[in-house]
C-alpha cells in the first residue's frame, strides 16, 4: 500500500544546480550530508509529502564529451547562462553511467544523511530511475552487449543520429519513435529477458536508498511502443509487460514503494493498470497552456474515477518555465487550478519564486534571477489551504458547467467535502472579464444561509443556498481571476 496521504505535492529539486546555489552562497562546499538544517525545515514548511532529488546518478565522461561538443546544445547553454564557463557542462543526469550517487554530490553516503534529514521532517525522497537507455559508456558495452538493441554497418552511414560504434559492435542511441536518438546514450533491448531480469534488481538496489522512483518516458516500454519502435531489431513482443515485472519484483520485497511515471500519448491508464502509483497529467497541461475552457473541462470530466493517479504540473525540467509562459494571473490561477484537483501535484524549484530560465539539464549551475515576493507569498497561502485534510480525505466533483454561448463558458469550478468541511474552487480561463452561474453539487444547502469565505482574498459574502445548488452561484471574476472558498452554513 501507498504509505503517502492522498493526493500527495512533491517537490522537483535540481541536485546539482541546488547544491552549487547553496556553495555559491554559503562560501564552502555544500554536498547532500551537508546542507544546512534551515534549507530541509524551509522544504518541510511547504507542506510536501516528497521531494524529488533529480540527477543524482553518476555522471557520463562520454556524456559529458557529448553535452560539450554538441551544437545545438552549446547555443542552449548560452541563451540559459549568457557567461557559460567550461566545467559548468556537467554532462545530462538522464545518460547515467552507474546507479551509484555521484560523488561531486556527496556519493552515497551523502544521499543516507540527506533522506534521513527528510524523513525526520516526515518527508519521502524520490530519485530517477532512466529504463530506456543508459550512457554510451555504461560497462555493459562490453560485459553485456546482448542487453542493448544493436544494428548493421549500414546503419552508420544510413542512420547517423541513431548508431554508433562502441568495442567492436554497432550501438543504436536511445530514443522515442518520433524523434533522433539521444547521441549520449545507448538503448537497451526490453525484450532481452536477461535485461529485463538486470534491471528489476537495478531498481530494488534503488529502493534501498529511496521511497519512490520517477521513471522517465516510462510509456517506451510498453510492448507495443517498443516493438513499433525498433521492429525486425529486437524479439517479438513479450507475452508479459516488462513493467509488470519490475513493479512486481521491487514490490516483493518493497511492498509500499511508490513508481511515478512520466507519460505521454495517452498511456497514462495503461501504466496504472501495470502497477503506477501515479502518471503525467500531460493532457492538463498542454490544454492549460493552449487556454482552452472547454478542452480542460472536458479533461477533467473525462478522468473523474481514475484523477487520483494522475500528477498535475505546470512546470517540471523539461517544461518552459511557467512565469515565462504566462504572465502573473495566468499563473497563479494555473497554479490554484492544478493544486486544488486530485492527484499527486509537482512543484518544480523556483516555480513559487517566478524563475523564468529553463535549465538544460546537462548543466550544473543556473543563473541568478530576481525573486517575485508576491508570488511567492501566493503560493504560501495556497499550499497553507491544500494542506487541509479536506483535499486528502476528502470527495471531490467537478460542478455542473453552463455552455450558453456567453462568457460563463471561460468558468470552472469544482468542490471538496470532508464532514462539515466543504470548498468550493472557481476560476476564469480567459484574460477578459467572466460572469456567469455555477451550480454547487450540495443539496443539503438548500433553505439555508450559507457563508462563503475566499481563503486567498479574505473576501467574505453570503449566500442563499437554493440559489447555490438551484440556478448556481453568480460569479463574476476578472481575468485569470480565481475564488477558493470556505462553505459554511
Amino acid at each position: 500500500m501507498n504509505p503517502w496521504r492522498k493526493n500527495p505535492l512533491l517537490y522537483e529539486i535540481n541536485t546539482w544546480t541546488w547544491l552549487a546555489g547553496l556553495t555559491a552562497r554559503l562560501g564552502r562546499p555544500v554536498h547532500l550530508g551537508a546542507v544546512p538544517d534551515e534549507e530541509w525545515d524551509t522544504l518541510a514548511r511547504l507542506g510536501l509529502d516528497a521531494v524529488w532529488l533529480m540527477g543524482v546518478w553518476e555522471r557520463s565522461p562520454g556524456g559529458r564529451r557529448v553535452a560539450l561538443e554538441h551544437p545545438d546544445l552549446q547555443r542552449e547553454y548560452r541563451h540559459a547562462l549568457p557567461d557559460l564557463r567550461l566545467a559548468d557542462v556537467v554532462g545530462s543526469p538522464y545518460a547515467v553511467h552507474r546507479y551509484r550517487v555521484d560523488e561531486h554530490l556527496g556519493g552515497p553516503a551523502g544521499l543516507a544523511q540527506a533522506r534521513e534529514q527528510l524523513a525526520r521532517r516526515g518527508l519521502g525522497l524520490v530519485l530517477d530511475f532512466v529504463p530506456n537507455h543508459v550512457a554510451v559508456d555504461h560497462p555493459w558495452i562490453t560485459e553485456h552487449p546482448e542487453r542493448f538493441v544493436q544494428g548493421r554497418e549500414e546503419d552508420l552511414t544510413a542512420h547517423p543520429n541513431d548508431f554508433f560504434r562502441a568495442a567492436g559492435r554497432v550501438y543504436a542511441h536511445g530514443k522515442d519513435p518520433y524523434f533522433p536518438g539521444w547521441t549520449d546514450t545507448v538503448q537497451l533491448d526490453w525484450f532481452e529477458p536477461g535485461l529485463r531480469q538486470a534491471m528489476a534488481a537495478t531498481v530494488a538496489d534503488i529502493a534501498e536508498m529511496c521511497d519512490g522512483v520517477r521513471c522517465d518516458m516510462a510509456m517506451l516500454l510498453l510492448g507495443s511502443i517498443f516493438g513499433r519502435t525498433w521492429g525486425e531489431r529486437v524479439r517479438p513482443v513479450p507475452p508479459r509487460e516488462a513493467w509488470s515485472e519490475v513493479i512486481e519484483t521491487v514490490r516483493a520485497g518493497r511492498p509500499s514503494f511508490v513508481f511515478l511515471a512520466e507519460a505521454y500519448w495517452d498511456t497514462e491508464w495503461a501504466l496504472q493498470r501495470l502497477g503506477f502509483d501515479w502518471c503525467y497529467d500531460k493532457r492538463l497541461y498542454d490544454r492549460l497552456r493552449d487556454g482552452h475552457a472547454g478542452g480542460v473541462y472536458a479533461h477533467l470530466a473525462g478522468v473523474q474515477g481514475d484523477e487520483r493517479g494522475l500528477v498535475r504540473f505546470i512546470e517540471n525540467h523539461d517544461e518552459p518555465r511557467v512565469s515565462a509562459l504566462f504572465d502573473e494571473p495566468r499563473h497563479r490561477m494555473a497554479a490554484a487550478l492544478t493544486l486544488t484537483l486530485p492527484g499527486a501535484k509537482l512543484l518544480h524549484e523556483g516555480q513559487m519564486d517566478g524563475a523564468r530560465v529553463r535549465l538544460p539539464v546537462q548543466l550544473g549551475r543556473r543563473p541568478e534571477e530576481p525573486a517575485n515576493p508576491e508570488l511567492h507569498r501566493f503560493y504560501e497561502a495556497l499550499l497553507g489551504e491544500v494542506a487541509h485534510p479536506v483535499y486528502h480525505d476528502g470527495d471531490f466533483v467537478l460542478c455542473h458547467r453552463w455552455q450558453r454561448g456567453g462568457t460563463e463558458e471561460h468558468l470552472l469550478g469544482w468542490g471538496w467535502s470532508l464532514g462539515d468541511e466543504r470548498r468550493l474552487i472557481v476560476v476564469n480561463l480567459a484574460p477578459e472579464r467572466s460572469q456567469g452561474h455555477v451550480r454547487v453539487p450540495w443539496p443539503e444547502l438548500a433553505g439555508r444561509t450559507v457563508q462563503l469565505s475566499d481563503l486567498i482574498t479574505g473576501e467574505r459574502y453570503q449566500r442563499d443556498g437554493g440559489e447555490m445548488t438551484g440556478p448556481g452561484l453568480y460569479v463574476s471574476l476578472g481575468g485569470y481571476g480565481v475564488h477558493v472558498f470556505r462553505v459554511q452554513i
